[in-house]
């Protein structure tokens, strides 16, 4: 299968890009700097800048190019590379598939659980409509212009991920040092929904999604046990064998991130329904086996 990727260098991206490689498939990848994703990935894989220059026939398509949202203050020049590397991207990407005359049998694109927007009651499924902050804004773009492939009969598959956990990148990795300090502790209140998944179980996901030709739409890809943003700080201290005491105040967040903190504050309890409703098994769907393995890191 030959499967060409957006965002092939960030760490989802990397992670399933190996996932692919192991599989035998051939890839191509689009990056701003090929020469840096080809060290990345290896000399293996194919890399160009431009969709005039993307290859003229490919199995599947994976679109994961995004701006990060965590890291520095949402000003308005950050909010606009957040919309141009993700939509301005996906366009592009649909423009070039219309070009083919063989078009991919599928897209994958990614998207976000805060979509949604934020609420500390509701429980979220793939039927719920979008939120009206920025971010929720952001992914509904992002999502339609995605679905655009589907007048060029391609299959989409559109990914709502939760926060993706492994010791080795992610917000995981961020937050391993202060709880091994014993400094980590729940984010103000600590009552916001936390909505994870592990990379194992999102690679997993990913590539069911691929292999399934009579699946398309929404799935949120979110473990089936969300947890309180405070039980999961102390589930990731207990792991470490460290105590869970401090709290991070909101204000403390707000001056660091300034409107990118509502991410942090606030939070969206997501039900991965469709994926289970479809025969999709989680290997680590609790919280006891996602962070069984955080002492090695």
């Amino acid at each position: 299968m030959h499967v060409v990727m957006t965002g092939a260098t960030g760490f989802l991206g990397r992670a399933l890009a190996m996932a692919l490689l192991e599989q035998g498939c051939e890839l191509s990848v689009y990056s701003r700097d090929p020469a840096k994703a080809r060290r990345k990935l290896g000399g293996q894989v194919a890399a160009f800048s431009a969709w005039h220059d993307a290859p003229t026939q490919a199995d599947a398509v994976i679109n994961l190019a995004g701006e990060p949202l965590i890291g520095g203050r949402w000003t308005a020049r950050k909010k606009d590379r957040m919309r141009a590397s993700r939509i301005g991207t996906t366009h592009g990407l649909v423009q070039w598939m219309s070009r083919m005359q063989l078009r991919p049998d599928v897209l994958i694109s990614g998207s976000a659980v805060g979509y949604y927007g934020y609420s500390s009651d509701q429980v979220f499924n793939e039927h719920d409509a979008a939120g009206s902050d920025f971010g929720a804004r952001l992914c509904a773009d992002w999502e339609t212009s995605a679905r655009a492939a589907e007048a060029l009969n391609v299959r989409v598959c559109i990914v709502r991920t939760g926060v993706v956990l492994h010791r080795s990148g992610g917000a995981l990795k961020r937050m391993l040092p202060a709880f091994k300090l014993g400094l980590g502790g729940p984010i103000a209140s600590g009552q916001q929904w936390f909505s994870w998944i592990h990379l194992h179980d999102w690679l997993s996901a990913v590539l069911f999604l691929l292999s399934k030709n009579d699946l398309s739409g929404v799935f949120n890809l979110t473990a089936p046990q969300p947890q309180r943003n405070a039980d999961f700080s102390q589930a990731l201290a207990t792991a470490l064998g460290k105590p869970c005491a401090l709290r991070v105040p909101a204000f403390v967040v707000k001056m660091m991130a300034g409107e990118g903190a509502e991410l942090l504050l606030n939070g969206q309890n997501v039900m991965p329904n469709r994926l289970l409703e479809n025969g999709f098994v989680f290997s680590r769907p609790d919280l006891a086996h996602a962070l069984a393995d955080v002492r090695g890191s």
